[in-house]
């Protein structure tokens, strides 16, 4: 069941009556933080477990502090006005905002598990640098790049934010003016003809956002369009009922782009107390299971179908990149077999295989370290709703 996180129309109309709309707003429960991808809890559980060695965290921490993102010698490299053209040319600053967003993220996690200042030092300096800096995303790409890119800043910012890292208030400011001012009109809109992947990175970044700015409004327009968007990247949309992907018949990369981004878009939900994982009948677990059983070698069902407005028709499922697969499952079958019990055969095949999950650059990285094995307790904050 979807559950819907604010009062109801009708009791927002009567309290305006009475005292004005901002009763509607007060009414409305305040977000939890940190709660992007991660709550405190799920953060102190992954310390714990680095702490004591246990795997498979200790080898995913192992492979976190190898990236070159990860170390302290990291500059980060903000351009003013970042273009980025189709397929990535031109590059004008882009290749940068998507490593200096990992590398916020990544210093991130590594100051909340390790305690070393030195990595909230270093994510402040990322995160400053690009507060003051960057003033625009444009080209033919911008939309999707502020969808990729958006997260792992939100993300970076919400750990730095609710911890003891040092952040000052003005520091934060500037970045939610960032946040506010040049990635939400890119992406606000969406793109409802492109491939879905490109809305689903906009979703799961307006939700992030949402969460990290308070803003309950920004928030609830990722939830609508995830849920009844009229775009390729609405999950009804990207994911049939068998689970064939809207980009299934395109290539195997681009697929596990779209459902990745839906992924965090249901992990940061579910952290506001927001059900989109069960969303007509666990949709995203079947578009996962589908793909994971494609990509495994084994023969599935294809239907041809147009996508929205009839831009895209892929008459086949491609083989292309099959068998390639992307960091996006570990944060998955945590939610529908470890916290839900349901079987997933295929996405648990993967798994196992693809442990640990890294850094890819599209893509919220360290699904392994962040999301393996979470406990699910009765009344925690790991737990069933």
């Amino acid at each position: 069941m979807i559950q819907a996180p604010y009062v109801s129309i009708a009791i927002c109309l009567m309290a305006a009556l009475v005292s004005g709309a901002q009763i509607c707003q007060a009414a409305e429960p305040p977000f939890t933080h940190p709660g992007i991808l991660h709550s405190r809890a799920e953060l102190d559980f992954v310390r714990a477990k680095v702490a004591e060695g246990q795997e498979p965290w200790k080898a995913a921490w192992e492979a976190l502090r190898r990236e070159p993102v990860s170390g302290l010698t990291w500059k980060p490299k903000p351009a003013a006005d970042v273009v980025r053209g189709p397929y990535n040319n031109p590059d004008i600053g882009g290749t940068d905002l998507m490593r200096d967003a990992a590398a916020a993220y990544s210093h991130a996690i590594q100051w909340y598990v390790s305690g070393e200042k030195a990595h909230a030092d270093k994510a402040i300096e990322i995160l400053n640098a690009y507060a003051t800096r960057l003033k625009s995303i444009g080209g033919h790409d911008a939309k999707l790049l502020a969808g990729m890119v958006g997260i792992n800043f939100a993300n970076a910012a919400e750990i730095i934010r609710h911890t003891s890292a040092g952040w000052n208030d003005a520091e934060q400011q500037a970045f939610a003016q960032l946040l506010r001012n040049v990635f939400y009109p890119i992406i606000k809109d969406f793109y409802p003809t492109a491939n879905g992947n490109w809305d689903a990175a906009m979703i799961q970044t307006m939700l992030a956002m949402g969460v990290y700015l308070d803003d309950r409004r920004m928030f609830q327009r990722g939830v609508d369009y995830y849920l009844h968007g009229e775009g390729n990247g609405a999950v009804r949309n990207y994911i049939n009922g068998f689970g064939e992907c809207q980009e299934s018949g395109r290539d195997q990369a681009h697929t596990q782009m779209g459902l990745g981004y839906l992924g965090c878009a249901a992990e940061i939900a579910w952290k506001q107390g927001v059900d989109l994982y069960g969303a007509y009948d666990n949709r995203i677990a079947i578009g996962y299971e589908y793909t994971a059983k494609y990509n495994l070698g084994h023969e599935v069902p294809y239907e041809p179908y147009r996508s929205h407005a009839g831009r895209y028709h892929y008459p086949a499922i491609s083989d292309k990149a099959r068998g390639r697969f992307s960091c996006i499952y570990e944060r998955v079958y945590n939610h529908y077999h470890g916290r839900m019990g349901l079987a997933m055969p295929f996405t648990g095949q993967v798994v196992e295989s693809n442990r640990s999950e890294g850094l890819q650059a599209p893509f919220a990285p360290w699904g392994t370290l962040m999301h393996a094995g979470l406990p699910v307790t009765e009344n925690g904050e790991f737990g069933k709703r």
